[in-house]
């Protein structure tokens, strides 16, 4: 070979590895420094000590009441979930101090999850910012634009991204397995009104055009059509199944299997049906199952309907490997639920559109 041609190639050879060698670097360098402030923001708002709080566990089936034993006998206490407890009384004002678009805190025992829960004037703003609005790729947690911050409409949906490391949204992929799920059964979510403790009841990837993006629901049947779509979809059976006066929190990530999937995982917070409420839906026209949603197949496993302690008082692409964030390319949002028979969705130029990383 030329002398000059090996000296060129050399050069060039030695030109990438040094890229690759720099970009890797600022990777590490921008997951430490997210580790710090969203360890900082622990700090701030003094997250209590769970480590000696019990496993959670998933809610046995009462069959005392079909046994035939005497109900005249004293009434059972009623159950508190220690984590919900331990959550209540979480202060915010310290986190409102750097960021007014603190809502309140989410958390999946025993995993990564556990960060400010913040909600921007739009889908783009908190990409690549955390919650204190400095600029990192690992972004932040960050409520739907377009859903009310108090966490109810029927349908919230929480995006996150997924990186290389399993912060962020980086673990919900695992939900995939019916073990994991069985050992990390809830998300808590603490805000002003106290800390709710959600069910987890799906799993599944599905289309970013798919209707678990719905966000206004125009009847009680189109609820029910939208619950029937999301447990038709899910990859684990849970037993759970949410009803209409329930309200569904969807946490939604990335794949990585390109741009035109998300991977979301559904959870249920219990509500109470009223008094006078029809025993039956009608279903509207049913959701039809998105043709382009991939199925991870996994071995299903049951679990009884659970009945919680629901509410107590209280990028830079080169450090992601897979947000779920909204395109950059957005420019306007839709408004949210109206009256219309078709409920509105998000719309594609505001969805989650990660940059993808090896």
């Amino acid at each position: 070979m030329n002398p000059t041609v090996r000296k060129i190639l050399l050069v060039l050879l030695a030109v990438i590895c040094l890229g690759c060698a720099a970009r890797v670097g600022y990777q590490i360098f921008q997951y430490d420094q997210g580790d710090k402030t969203y360890a900082e923001a622990e700090a701030l708002v003094d997250l209590p000590d769970l480590s000696s709080l019990p496993a959670p566990t998933l809610p046995q089936v009462d069959v005392s009441s079909s046994s035939g034993s005497d109900t005249s006998s004293t009434p059972e206490p009623v159950y508190v979930d220690p984590y919900a407890d331990a959550l209540r009384n979480m202060d915010f004002t310290a986190l409102r101090e750097v960021n007014d678009d603190i809502l309140g805190w989410i958390l999946i025992p025993d995993t990564k999850i556990s960060y400010p829960l913040v909600q921007g004037e739009d889908n783009e703003y908190y990409l690549n910012r955390t919650w204190r609005k400095t600029r990192n790729s690992v972004g932040a947690i960050f409520m739907e634009c377009q859903n009310s911050s108090d966490l109810s409409d029927f349908n919230t949906i929480i995006y996150g991204h997924r990186m290389n490391n399993s912060s962020m949204f980086g673990i919900l992929k695992s939900f995939e397995k019916q073990s994991f799920w069985a050992s990390h059964p809830y998300v808590y979510i603490t805000d002003d009104n106290g800390s709710h403790r959600y069910e987890i009841f799906a799993a599944y990837e599905v289309s970013v055009e798919g209707d678990t993006y719905r966000l206004g629901f125009s009847s009680d049947a189109s609820k029910q059509s939208f619950i029937d779509y999301c447990l038709s979809q899910s990859v684990i059976d849970t037993g759970i199944t949410p009803t209409i006066y329930d309200r569904i929190l969807t946490l939604s990530t990335c794949t990585g299997n390109g741009h035109a999937t998300r991977w979301v995982v559904q959870a249920v917070l219990k509500g109470e049906a009223p008094s006078d409420a029809a025993q039956n839906v009608q279903p509207e026209e049913p959701i039809s199952s998105n043709p382009d949603s991939s199925q991870i197949t996994d071995t299903p496993a049951s679990s009884g309907n659970s009945s919680s302690d629901s509410s107590t008082s209280q990028a830079d692409s080169s450090a992601q490997d897979e947000p779920d964030s909204p395109s950059s390319s957005a420019a306007t949002s839709q408004q949210g639920a109206t009256s219309s028979e078709e409920p509105p969705r998000i719309s594609q130029d505001i969805r989650p559109d990660p940059d993808e990383e090896t």
